[in-house]
């Protein structure tokens, strides 16, 4: 078997360094989101690195002192995905951050503009179609960050195995999943007794971007 055969390496994207001026008030910053603290680290030659993880994810953010050469404020469009962005963007409101209003585009790329016009609509996107609804928010410094929601992955976006990160991305898959459930039902005319099966199916269809079940 030749290398190009064989299944790649993984290689996880473990963390993103961000430049910030003041360590400190961008460390108050991500905690008051309710961010996980992993590490806080200083070195006698001034080295520092802090690690943030945010609710659910399996990447993290790193900032600190002599950690970049970057300017502060110069990371632009940081994703977040949310399979609620309402409750996403309520959330991180009400724990300090100055977040935008959901939105969607009207002109593609517009999501990653400075300001609340130039080509976005107030709202979510039309049938509330997965990737297409947005909210931004900034921190201390200027880098700025893209809250975007995803119920369905486009295929071949994620592996075979069907993963959920946290409770609350479980509880949003099995809601969605009874919704669809109830529009099956309208249309058969009969209670299914196997709705577990089809729940399942459904997730599972759902998350790796494969035809959904009717």
């Amino acid at each position: 078997m030749t290398m190009t055969e064989e299944r790649a390496a993984d290689l996880k994207l473990e963390a993103v360094v961000i430049p910030v001026s003041d360590v400190d008030r961008s460390k108050q910053f991500y905690g008051r989101l309710g961010w996980r603290l992993d590490a806080d680290f200083s070195f006698e030659n001034g080295f520092r690195v802090v690690q943030y993880t945010p609710p659910g994810s399996e990447g993290s953010v790193q900032f600190g002192t002599e950690i970049t050469s970057a300017e502060p404020g110069s990371a632009q469009g940081l994703y977040l995905i949310a399979s609620d962005i309402k409750a996403a963007r309520d959330q991180l409101a009400e724990r300090g951050a100055e977040v935008t209003e959901v939105f969607h585009n009207e002109v593609a790329g517009a999501n990653f503009r400075p300001g609340g016009g130039n080509g976005r609509l107030n709202g979510l996107a039309p049938e509330r179609g997965s990737y297409g609804s947005y909210a931004t928010f900034s921190d201390p410094d200027g880098n700025t960050w893209l809250l975007q929601e995803v119920t369905q992955r486009l295929p071949g976006r994620v592996d075979s195995e069907t993963m959920f990160s946290s409770v609350a991305d479980l509880a949003a898959a099995l809601r969605r999943a009874e919704a669809a459930h109830g529009e099956h039902e309208k249309r058969t005319g009969t209670a299914d007794a196997n709705w577990a099966d089809w729940y399942a199916a459904y997730m599972v269809a759902e998350q790796a971007g494969t035809k959904l079940p009717t």
